[in-house]
């Protein structure tokens, strides 16, 4: 129970990071972090400690008795997004490009799809993000070392290094908790970041 999954979200409320139940413990003690409930209401360590645990909610035995497990905490003072870098591989252009063909705009299976260079390596393109695209079997065959202009082909859209942020990679993530939903949904996100008027 002490290594499963808790969300951890910034004094913004913006999901950054999933850590284990061990160090959300650990977190929420120091008074770094504090305890999210389904209602979205707050606790420190002494007032999670109390709350009752639930016959269907998971728990950890303390000397105290039974205490709750939190399935989101919200640090205090962390208020920044941190910036991650964007792995080049060939699962994070395939999610860039929405597993789908950027010639012929089919979602073929996994198995039938590919990397194409838009300017062929031969005629001196790179492996980049801006020059690397998803696309399916039968069209990569259809280009071949030429450049999309010369096999008559189109790009449905230019290829460019994505901007993801913590909460798209757990928005593509399966989502493990129910308690996490609210959080990682879009809309529900926006009301939670949108600026409020004075």
């Amino acid at each position: 129970m002490l290594s499963s999954s808790v969300l951890v979200l910034n004094r913004s409320y913006l999901p950054i990071h999933v850590t284990s139940v061990r160090r959300a413990f650990s977190l929420i003690y120091q008074g770094i972090a504090r305890a999210v409930d389904e209602q979205y209401q707050t606790f420190d360590f002494e007032s999670w400690q109390q709350l009752a645990v639930a016959r269907d909610e998971d728990f950890v035995g303390t000397p105290g008795g039974a205490m709750r497990v939190p399935r989101v905490i919200v640090l205090v003072a962390f208020d920044r997004v941190p910036k991650r870098h964007v792995r080049f591989s060939r699962i994070n252009i395939f999610a860039r490009d929405g597993f789908t063909c950027q010639y012929c705009r089919r979602k073929p299976a996994r198995a039938e799809l590919n990397l194409d260079h838009v300017v062929p390596r031969a005629l001196g393109g790179r492996s980049t993000w801006e020059n690397v695209v998803c696309s399916c079997v039968d069209c990569n065959r259809r280009k071949g070392g030429r450049t999309p202009g010369q096999a008559g082909l189109k790009l449905h859209r230019l290829p460019l290094r994505p901007r993801w942020t913590p909460l798209m990679n757990l928005m593509i993530s399966s989502v493990r908790y129910n308690e996490w939903r609210p959080f990682l949904n879009i809309v529900d996100a926006s009301y939670w970041n949108t600026e409020l008027e004075k």
